[in-house]
């Protein structure tokens, strides 16, 4: 049976499976915030789903669909590699698809980043960063940010500043340091023993979207270059144009000694992840012939990641996707900004380019105060909720809260979307928050709801 028959067969299956075999209490939380959709098509920034009804993705499954859904050059990038019987993953043996990738990605790299590894996703370059780090300096020692996302394996949990995907897996590596970020005066007392083998962050912090400081950043390099620490810039979600330019660190003029990348780099089909760093740090990794594998992986250079990434490059320069993911981010932020003082709710619009945070934050109002009150009682970061699902089931619009315990939602769309698509979100937000403002409402008897099942989940916790 092919797959076309397969899906055809058994579409209706993909709730019953997945709480079968899956994540059930994935299953239930798309039903209770009623996402549970049954998608049958996606192009560009859209999503169709069995009823015909179509969906602006501003989710882009957390950033890989930066060229927006099934790219046509994409596609024809790997049928070409599917049916070009190329010799594929030999292991001894170096891959010509891979050399090319890693000489395309020196090429746009921050000044002094000349060698490449390959991974398969965002999590696996953090690791190796730590790995190389470590070698490279002979120092144990990792800092890292408070409220940082870094990857859910061992070592990226480690420094992974968010006790909320902490809990439960620990302990943890040893010799992590956290800082908060932001703060240079506490990176600088974190280095000061000279003893740190690197300092490890998101440029713009994902979860929430936290943009630091201005000085924060070139202070933080200075830093690391004075007390022999490597800095590592974490640009899995930043990268490849999502904040205006093709690498987060260039709106601060900053040179990472390694820099992490994945997710758009995929192009939205293979997983794919690539380290850059400074061939002093590869030199002494990979130090010896005895020591050419001591890091590596099965899959990390097969031929349709490879093709996919070198498509995706050429795609993002053809399209120009860097210049308009500023233009279209600068007009979506002066719009949504304009909302802040018209809704007191919404406390605050940030962002760069396309990667944007409306964060809310509890009202003056007593009707409002109260409402807000009896949300964050029963779960904080419940008031959230009330904007992203009304987005979706009224709007047709996928967004996502930005980190857990956060009045903060977020929204890092395709680098494609149109004129037309920021229309419709700018429509959507100015509906929905304006919406979460009348009490009572439709909008505060669904969080009631939401409320009532918060409470009867701390309820069974603490049973």
């Amino acid at each position: 049976m092919s797959i076309r028959q397969l899906l055809e067969q058994r579409q209706s299956e993909n709730f019953a499976l997945h709480d079968r075999y899956l994540n059930q209490q994935l299953v239930r939380v798309l039903q209770t915030i009623g996402y549970d959709r049954r998608y049958v098509k996606a192009e560009g920034a859209y999503l169709y789903d069995d009823r015909g009804d179509r969906y602006l993705d501003l989710l882009s499954g957390f950033g890989v669909f930066a060229l927006g859904r099934n790219h046509p050059q994409i596609v024809a990038a790997l049928q070409e590699v599917l049916t070009a019987d190329l010799p594929n993953l030999v292991q001894l043996d170096v891959s010509l698809l891979a050399g090319i990738l890693a000489e395309q990605l020196v090429a746009i790299a921050p000044a002094g980043l000349e060698r490449v590894f390959f991974a398969n996703s965002g999590t696996e370059t953090v690791e190796a960063a730590l790995k190389f780090s470590r070698c490279a300096t002979g120092r144990s020692k990792i800092v890292y940010c408070q409220g940082g996302y870094h990857g859910l394996t061992l070592g990226s949990l480690s420094a992974t500043g968010d006790p909320h995907y902490r809990e439960g897996f620990g302990p943890l590596l040893a010799d992590f340091v956290e800082v908060p970020f932001g703060d240079g005066a506490a990176l600088e007392r974190a280095l000061a023993g000279r003893d740190v083998a690197a300092f490890i962050t998101e440029p713009i912090q994902g979860h929430g979207v936290r943009i630091p400081p201005p000085s924060y950043l070139p202070t933080a390099a200075a830093l690391c270059r004075n007390y022999g620490t490597l800095f590592i810039a974490d640009e899995v979600q930043t990268g490849l144009g999502r904040t205006g330019k093709v690498w987060a660190v260039e709106h601060w003029g900053v040179e990472p000694d390694i820099l992490c990348v994945a997710k758009a780099l995929s192009g939205g089909f293979v997983p794919v992840g690539a380290v850059l760093c400074r061939a002093w740090i590869f030199e002494r990794v990979f130090s010896r012939l005895d020591r050419v594998v001591v890091h590596g992986n099965t899959f990390g250079k097969n031929n349709l990641a490879m093709a996919a990434g070198i498509a995706t490059l050429e795609v993002i320069q053809s399209e120009k996707l860097v210049e308009r993911a500023a233009q279209l981010g600068d007009r979506l932020l002066t719009k949504l900004q304009a909302y802040v003082g018209q809704y007191e709710c919404l406390k605050e619009v940030r962002g760069r380019g396309m990667m944007i945070a409306l964060e809310f934050a509890e009202p003056k109002s007593w009707s409002l105060k109260a409402a807000w009150a009896m949300l964050e009682t029963a779960n904080k970061g419940l008031f959230s909720q009330l904007i992203v699902v009304p987005l979706f089931t009224r709007h047709r619009v996928l967004a996502q809260v930005s980190g857990h315990g956060m009045n903060v939602v977020k929204f890092i769309p395709p680098l494609i979307l149109s004129e037309e698509d920021c229309d419709w979100l700018e429509t959507a937000v100015a509906d929905v928050v304006a919406d979460a403002h009348r009490v009572p409402g439709a909008v505060w008897e669904f969080g009631k709801t939401l409320a009532t099942q918060a409470l009867r989940m701390k309820v069974g916790r603490a049973g």
